[in-house]
């Protein structure tokens, strides 16, 4: 199903359509040897994520985060995708809403997406989380051992530390991985909410990549509401 929302993923600059300059920036590459991409809230749903199938491979990651400062001037930075590429061989041509495995198509103006209740969005290898996170029991808590640990190792450490690929996002191997399992992380846009899951296409309908749409790009609300009064005054 082709997405209805604007969509500027990893474009440099100002797009036309959105007034927000944006920067792409590279979170290295995230391993998916199933073909079975998780994406989660992984600091609440790691494990539980919607999963989209893609071909078995390691792929560079990246978020584009925008400048929604009111002189954009670089003070008020948000995230607007997390992405991964599969394939640069193509200019996209289109943006389709994903149908996650073991589900029927979304309705018409619905998306499926991630629920985010941790300020985060991340994507992994679904199957290397059974294998390569450690199980949690009464004695194993993944929140006190690996995201707030108070380690410099911890997640949130990761996440906050501007030397680890950028403040605001992460790269981190999984504590039982042997082949370099990992999860890629992004703070989410505005934060808490609901956001879409999408793919681009080629012309031929070549898969070139998976991304959540963080919701941040796009007209402002002030220029919306301008072109509906300019639209309403035209057609009185």
């Amino acid at each position: 199903m082709t997405y209805d929302l604007p969509f500027f993923a990893l474009i440099d600059g100002t797009p036309e359509g959105t007034p927000y300059p944006q920067k792409v920036h590279d979170l290295g590459l995230l391993h998916v040897p199933s073909g079975r991409i998780e994406a989660s809230d992984p600091y609440v749903t790691l494990g539980e994520g919607l999963v989209v199938r893609v071909e078995p491979g390691t792929y560079p990651a990246f978020v584009t985060v925008a400048d929604v400062s009111e002189e954009r001037d670089g003070s008020h930075l948000r995230e607007a995708y997390l992405s991964l590429v599969l394939s640069d061989d193509a200019p996209v041509a289109e943006v389709r809403g994903v149908t996650p495995e073991g589900a029927e198509p979304a309705d018409d103006g619905e998306h499926y997406g991630v629920g985010v209740d941790a300020g985060t969005v991340g994507f992994a290898d679904a199957d290397a989380i059974v294998r390569c996170m450690p199980p949690e029991d009464d004695s194993t808590d993944w929140y006190d051992l690996l995201f707030d640990s108070g380690e410099p190792t911890s997640w949130f450490e990761l996440m906050d530390s501007p030397d680890h690929y950028r403040e605001g996002s992460a790269n981190i191997a999984m504590p039982l991985a042997t082949a370099g399992e990992n999860v890629v992380l992004s703070h989410s846009g505005w934060g808490d909410g609901f956001y879409p899951v999408v793919t681009t296409h080629a012309a031929d309908g070549t898969l070139l990549g998976v991304h959540i749409d963080l919701l941040v790009a796009g007209p402002d609300d002030d220029e919306q509401e301008d072109d509906e009064d300019d639209a309403a005054e035209a057609d009185d």
